[in-house]
């Protein structure tokens, strides 16, 4: 695969479709999800003509766009996973500075 090649198939992966999925109607209220996406990539090559490259692509959820009544909202995504390690880091931290203080304070004693 020559670069022009690769180039060409990071523009097709990097598409607003990427971004905003199709539009879905209930009831009358319209849905447009969105995502982050982000990519990235790389090549090279010697002077032999040898060479390589590659191209990655990641995306998720951030919310969506409704439209009721001709009015539009953004709901966002809301990710439990994320929400729960972000926690249970917040604890650990705390717990460790609770931790070093409680020997300061013994230590001084």
């Amino acid at each position: 695969m020559n670069m022009d090649e690769m180039l060409a198939g990071a523009r097709d992966a990097m598409t607003v479709k990427r971004v905003y999925g199709d539009p879905i109607e209930k009831d009358g209220i319209t849905f447009i999800p969105a995502a982050n996406v982000r990519g990235g990539g790389g090549g090279g090559g010697d002077t032999e003509g040898n060479g390589g490259g590659g191209f990655g692509v990641t995306a998720r959820p951030v919310g969506a766009y409704i439209i009721r009544n001709g009015e539009v909202s953004w709901e966002p995504a809301v990710d439990a996973t994320r929400l729960g390690i972000m926690g249970m880091l917040t604890a650990i931290v705390a717990l460790l500075a609770l931790r070093s203080i409680a020997k300061a304070v013994f230590r001084r004693r």
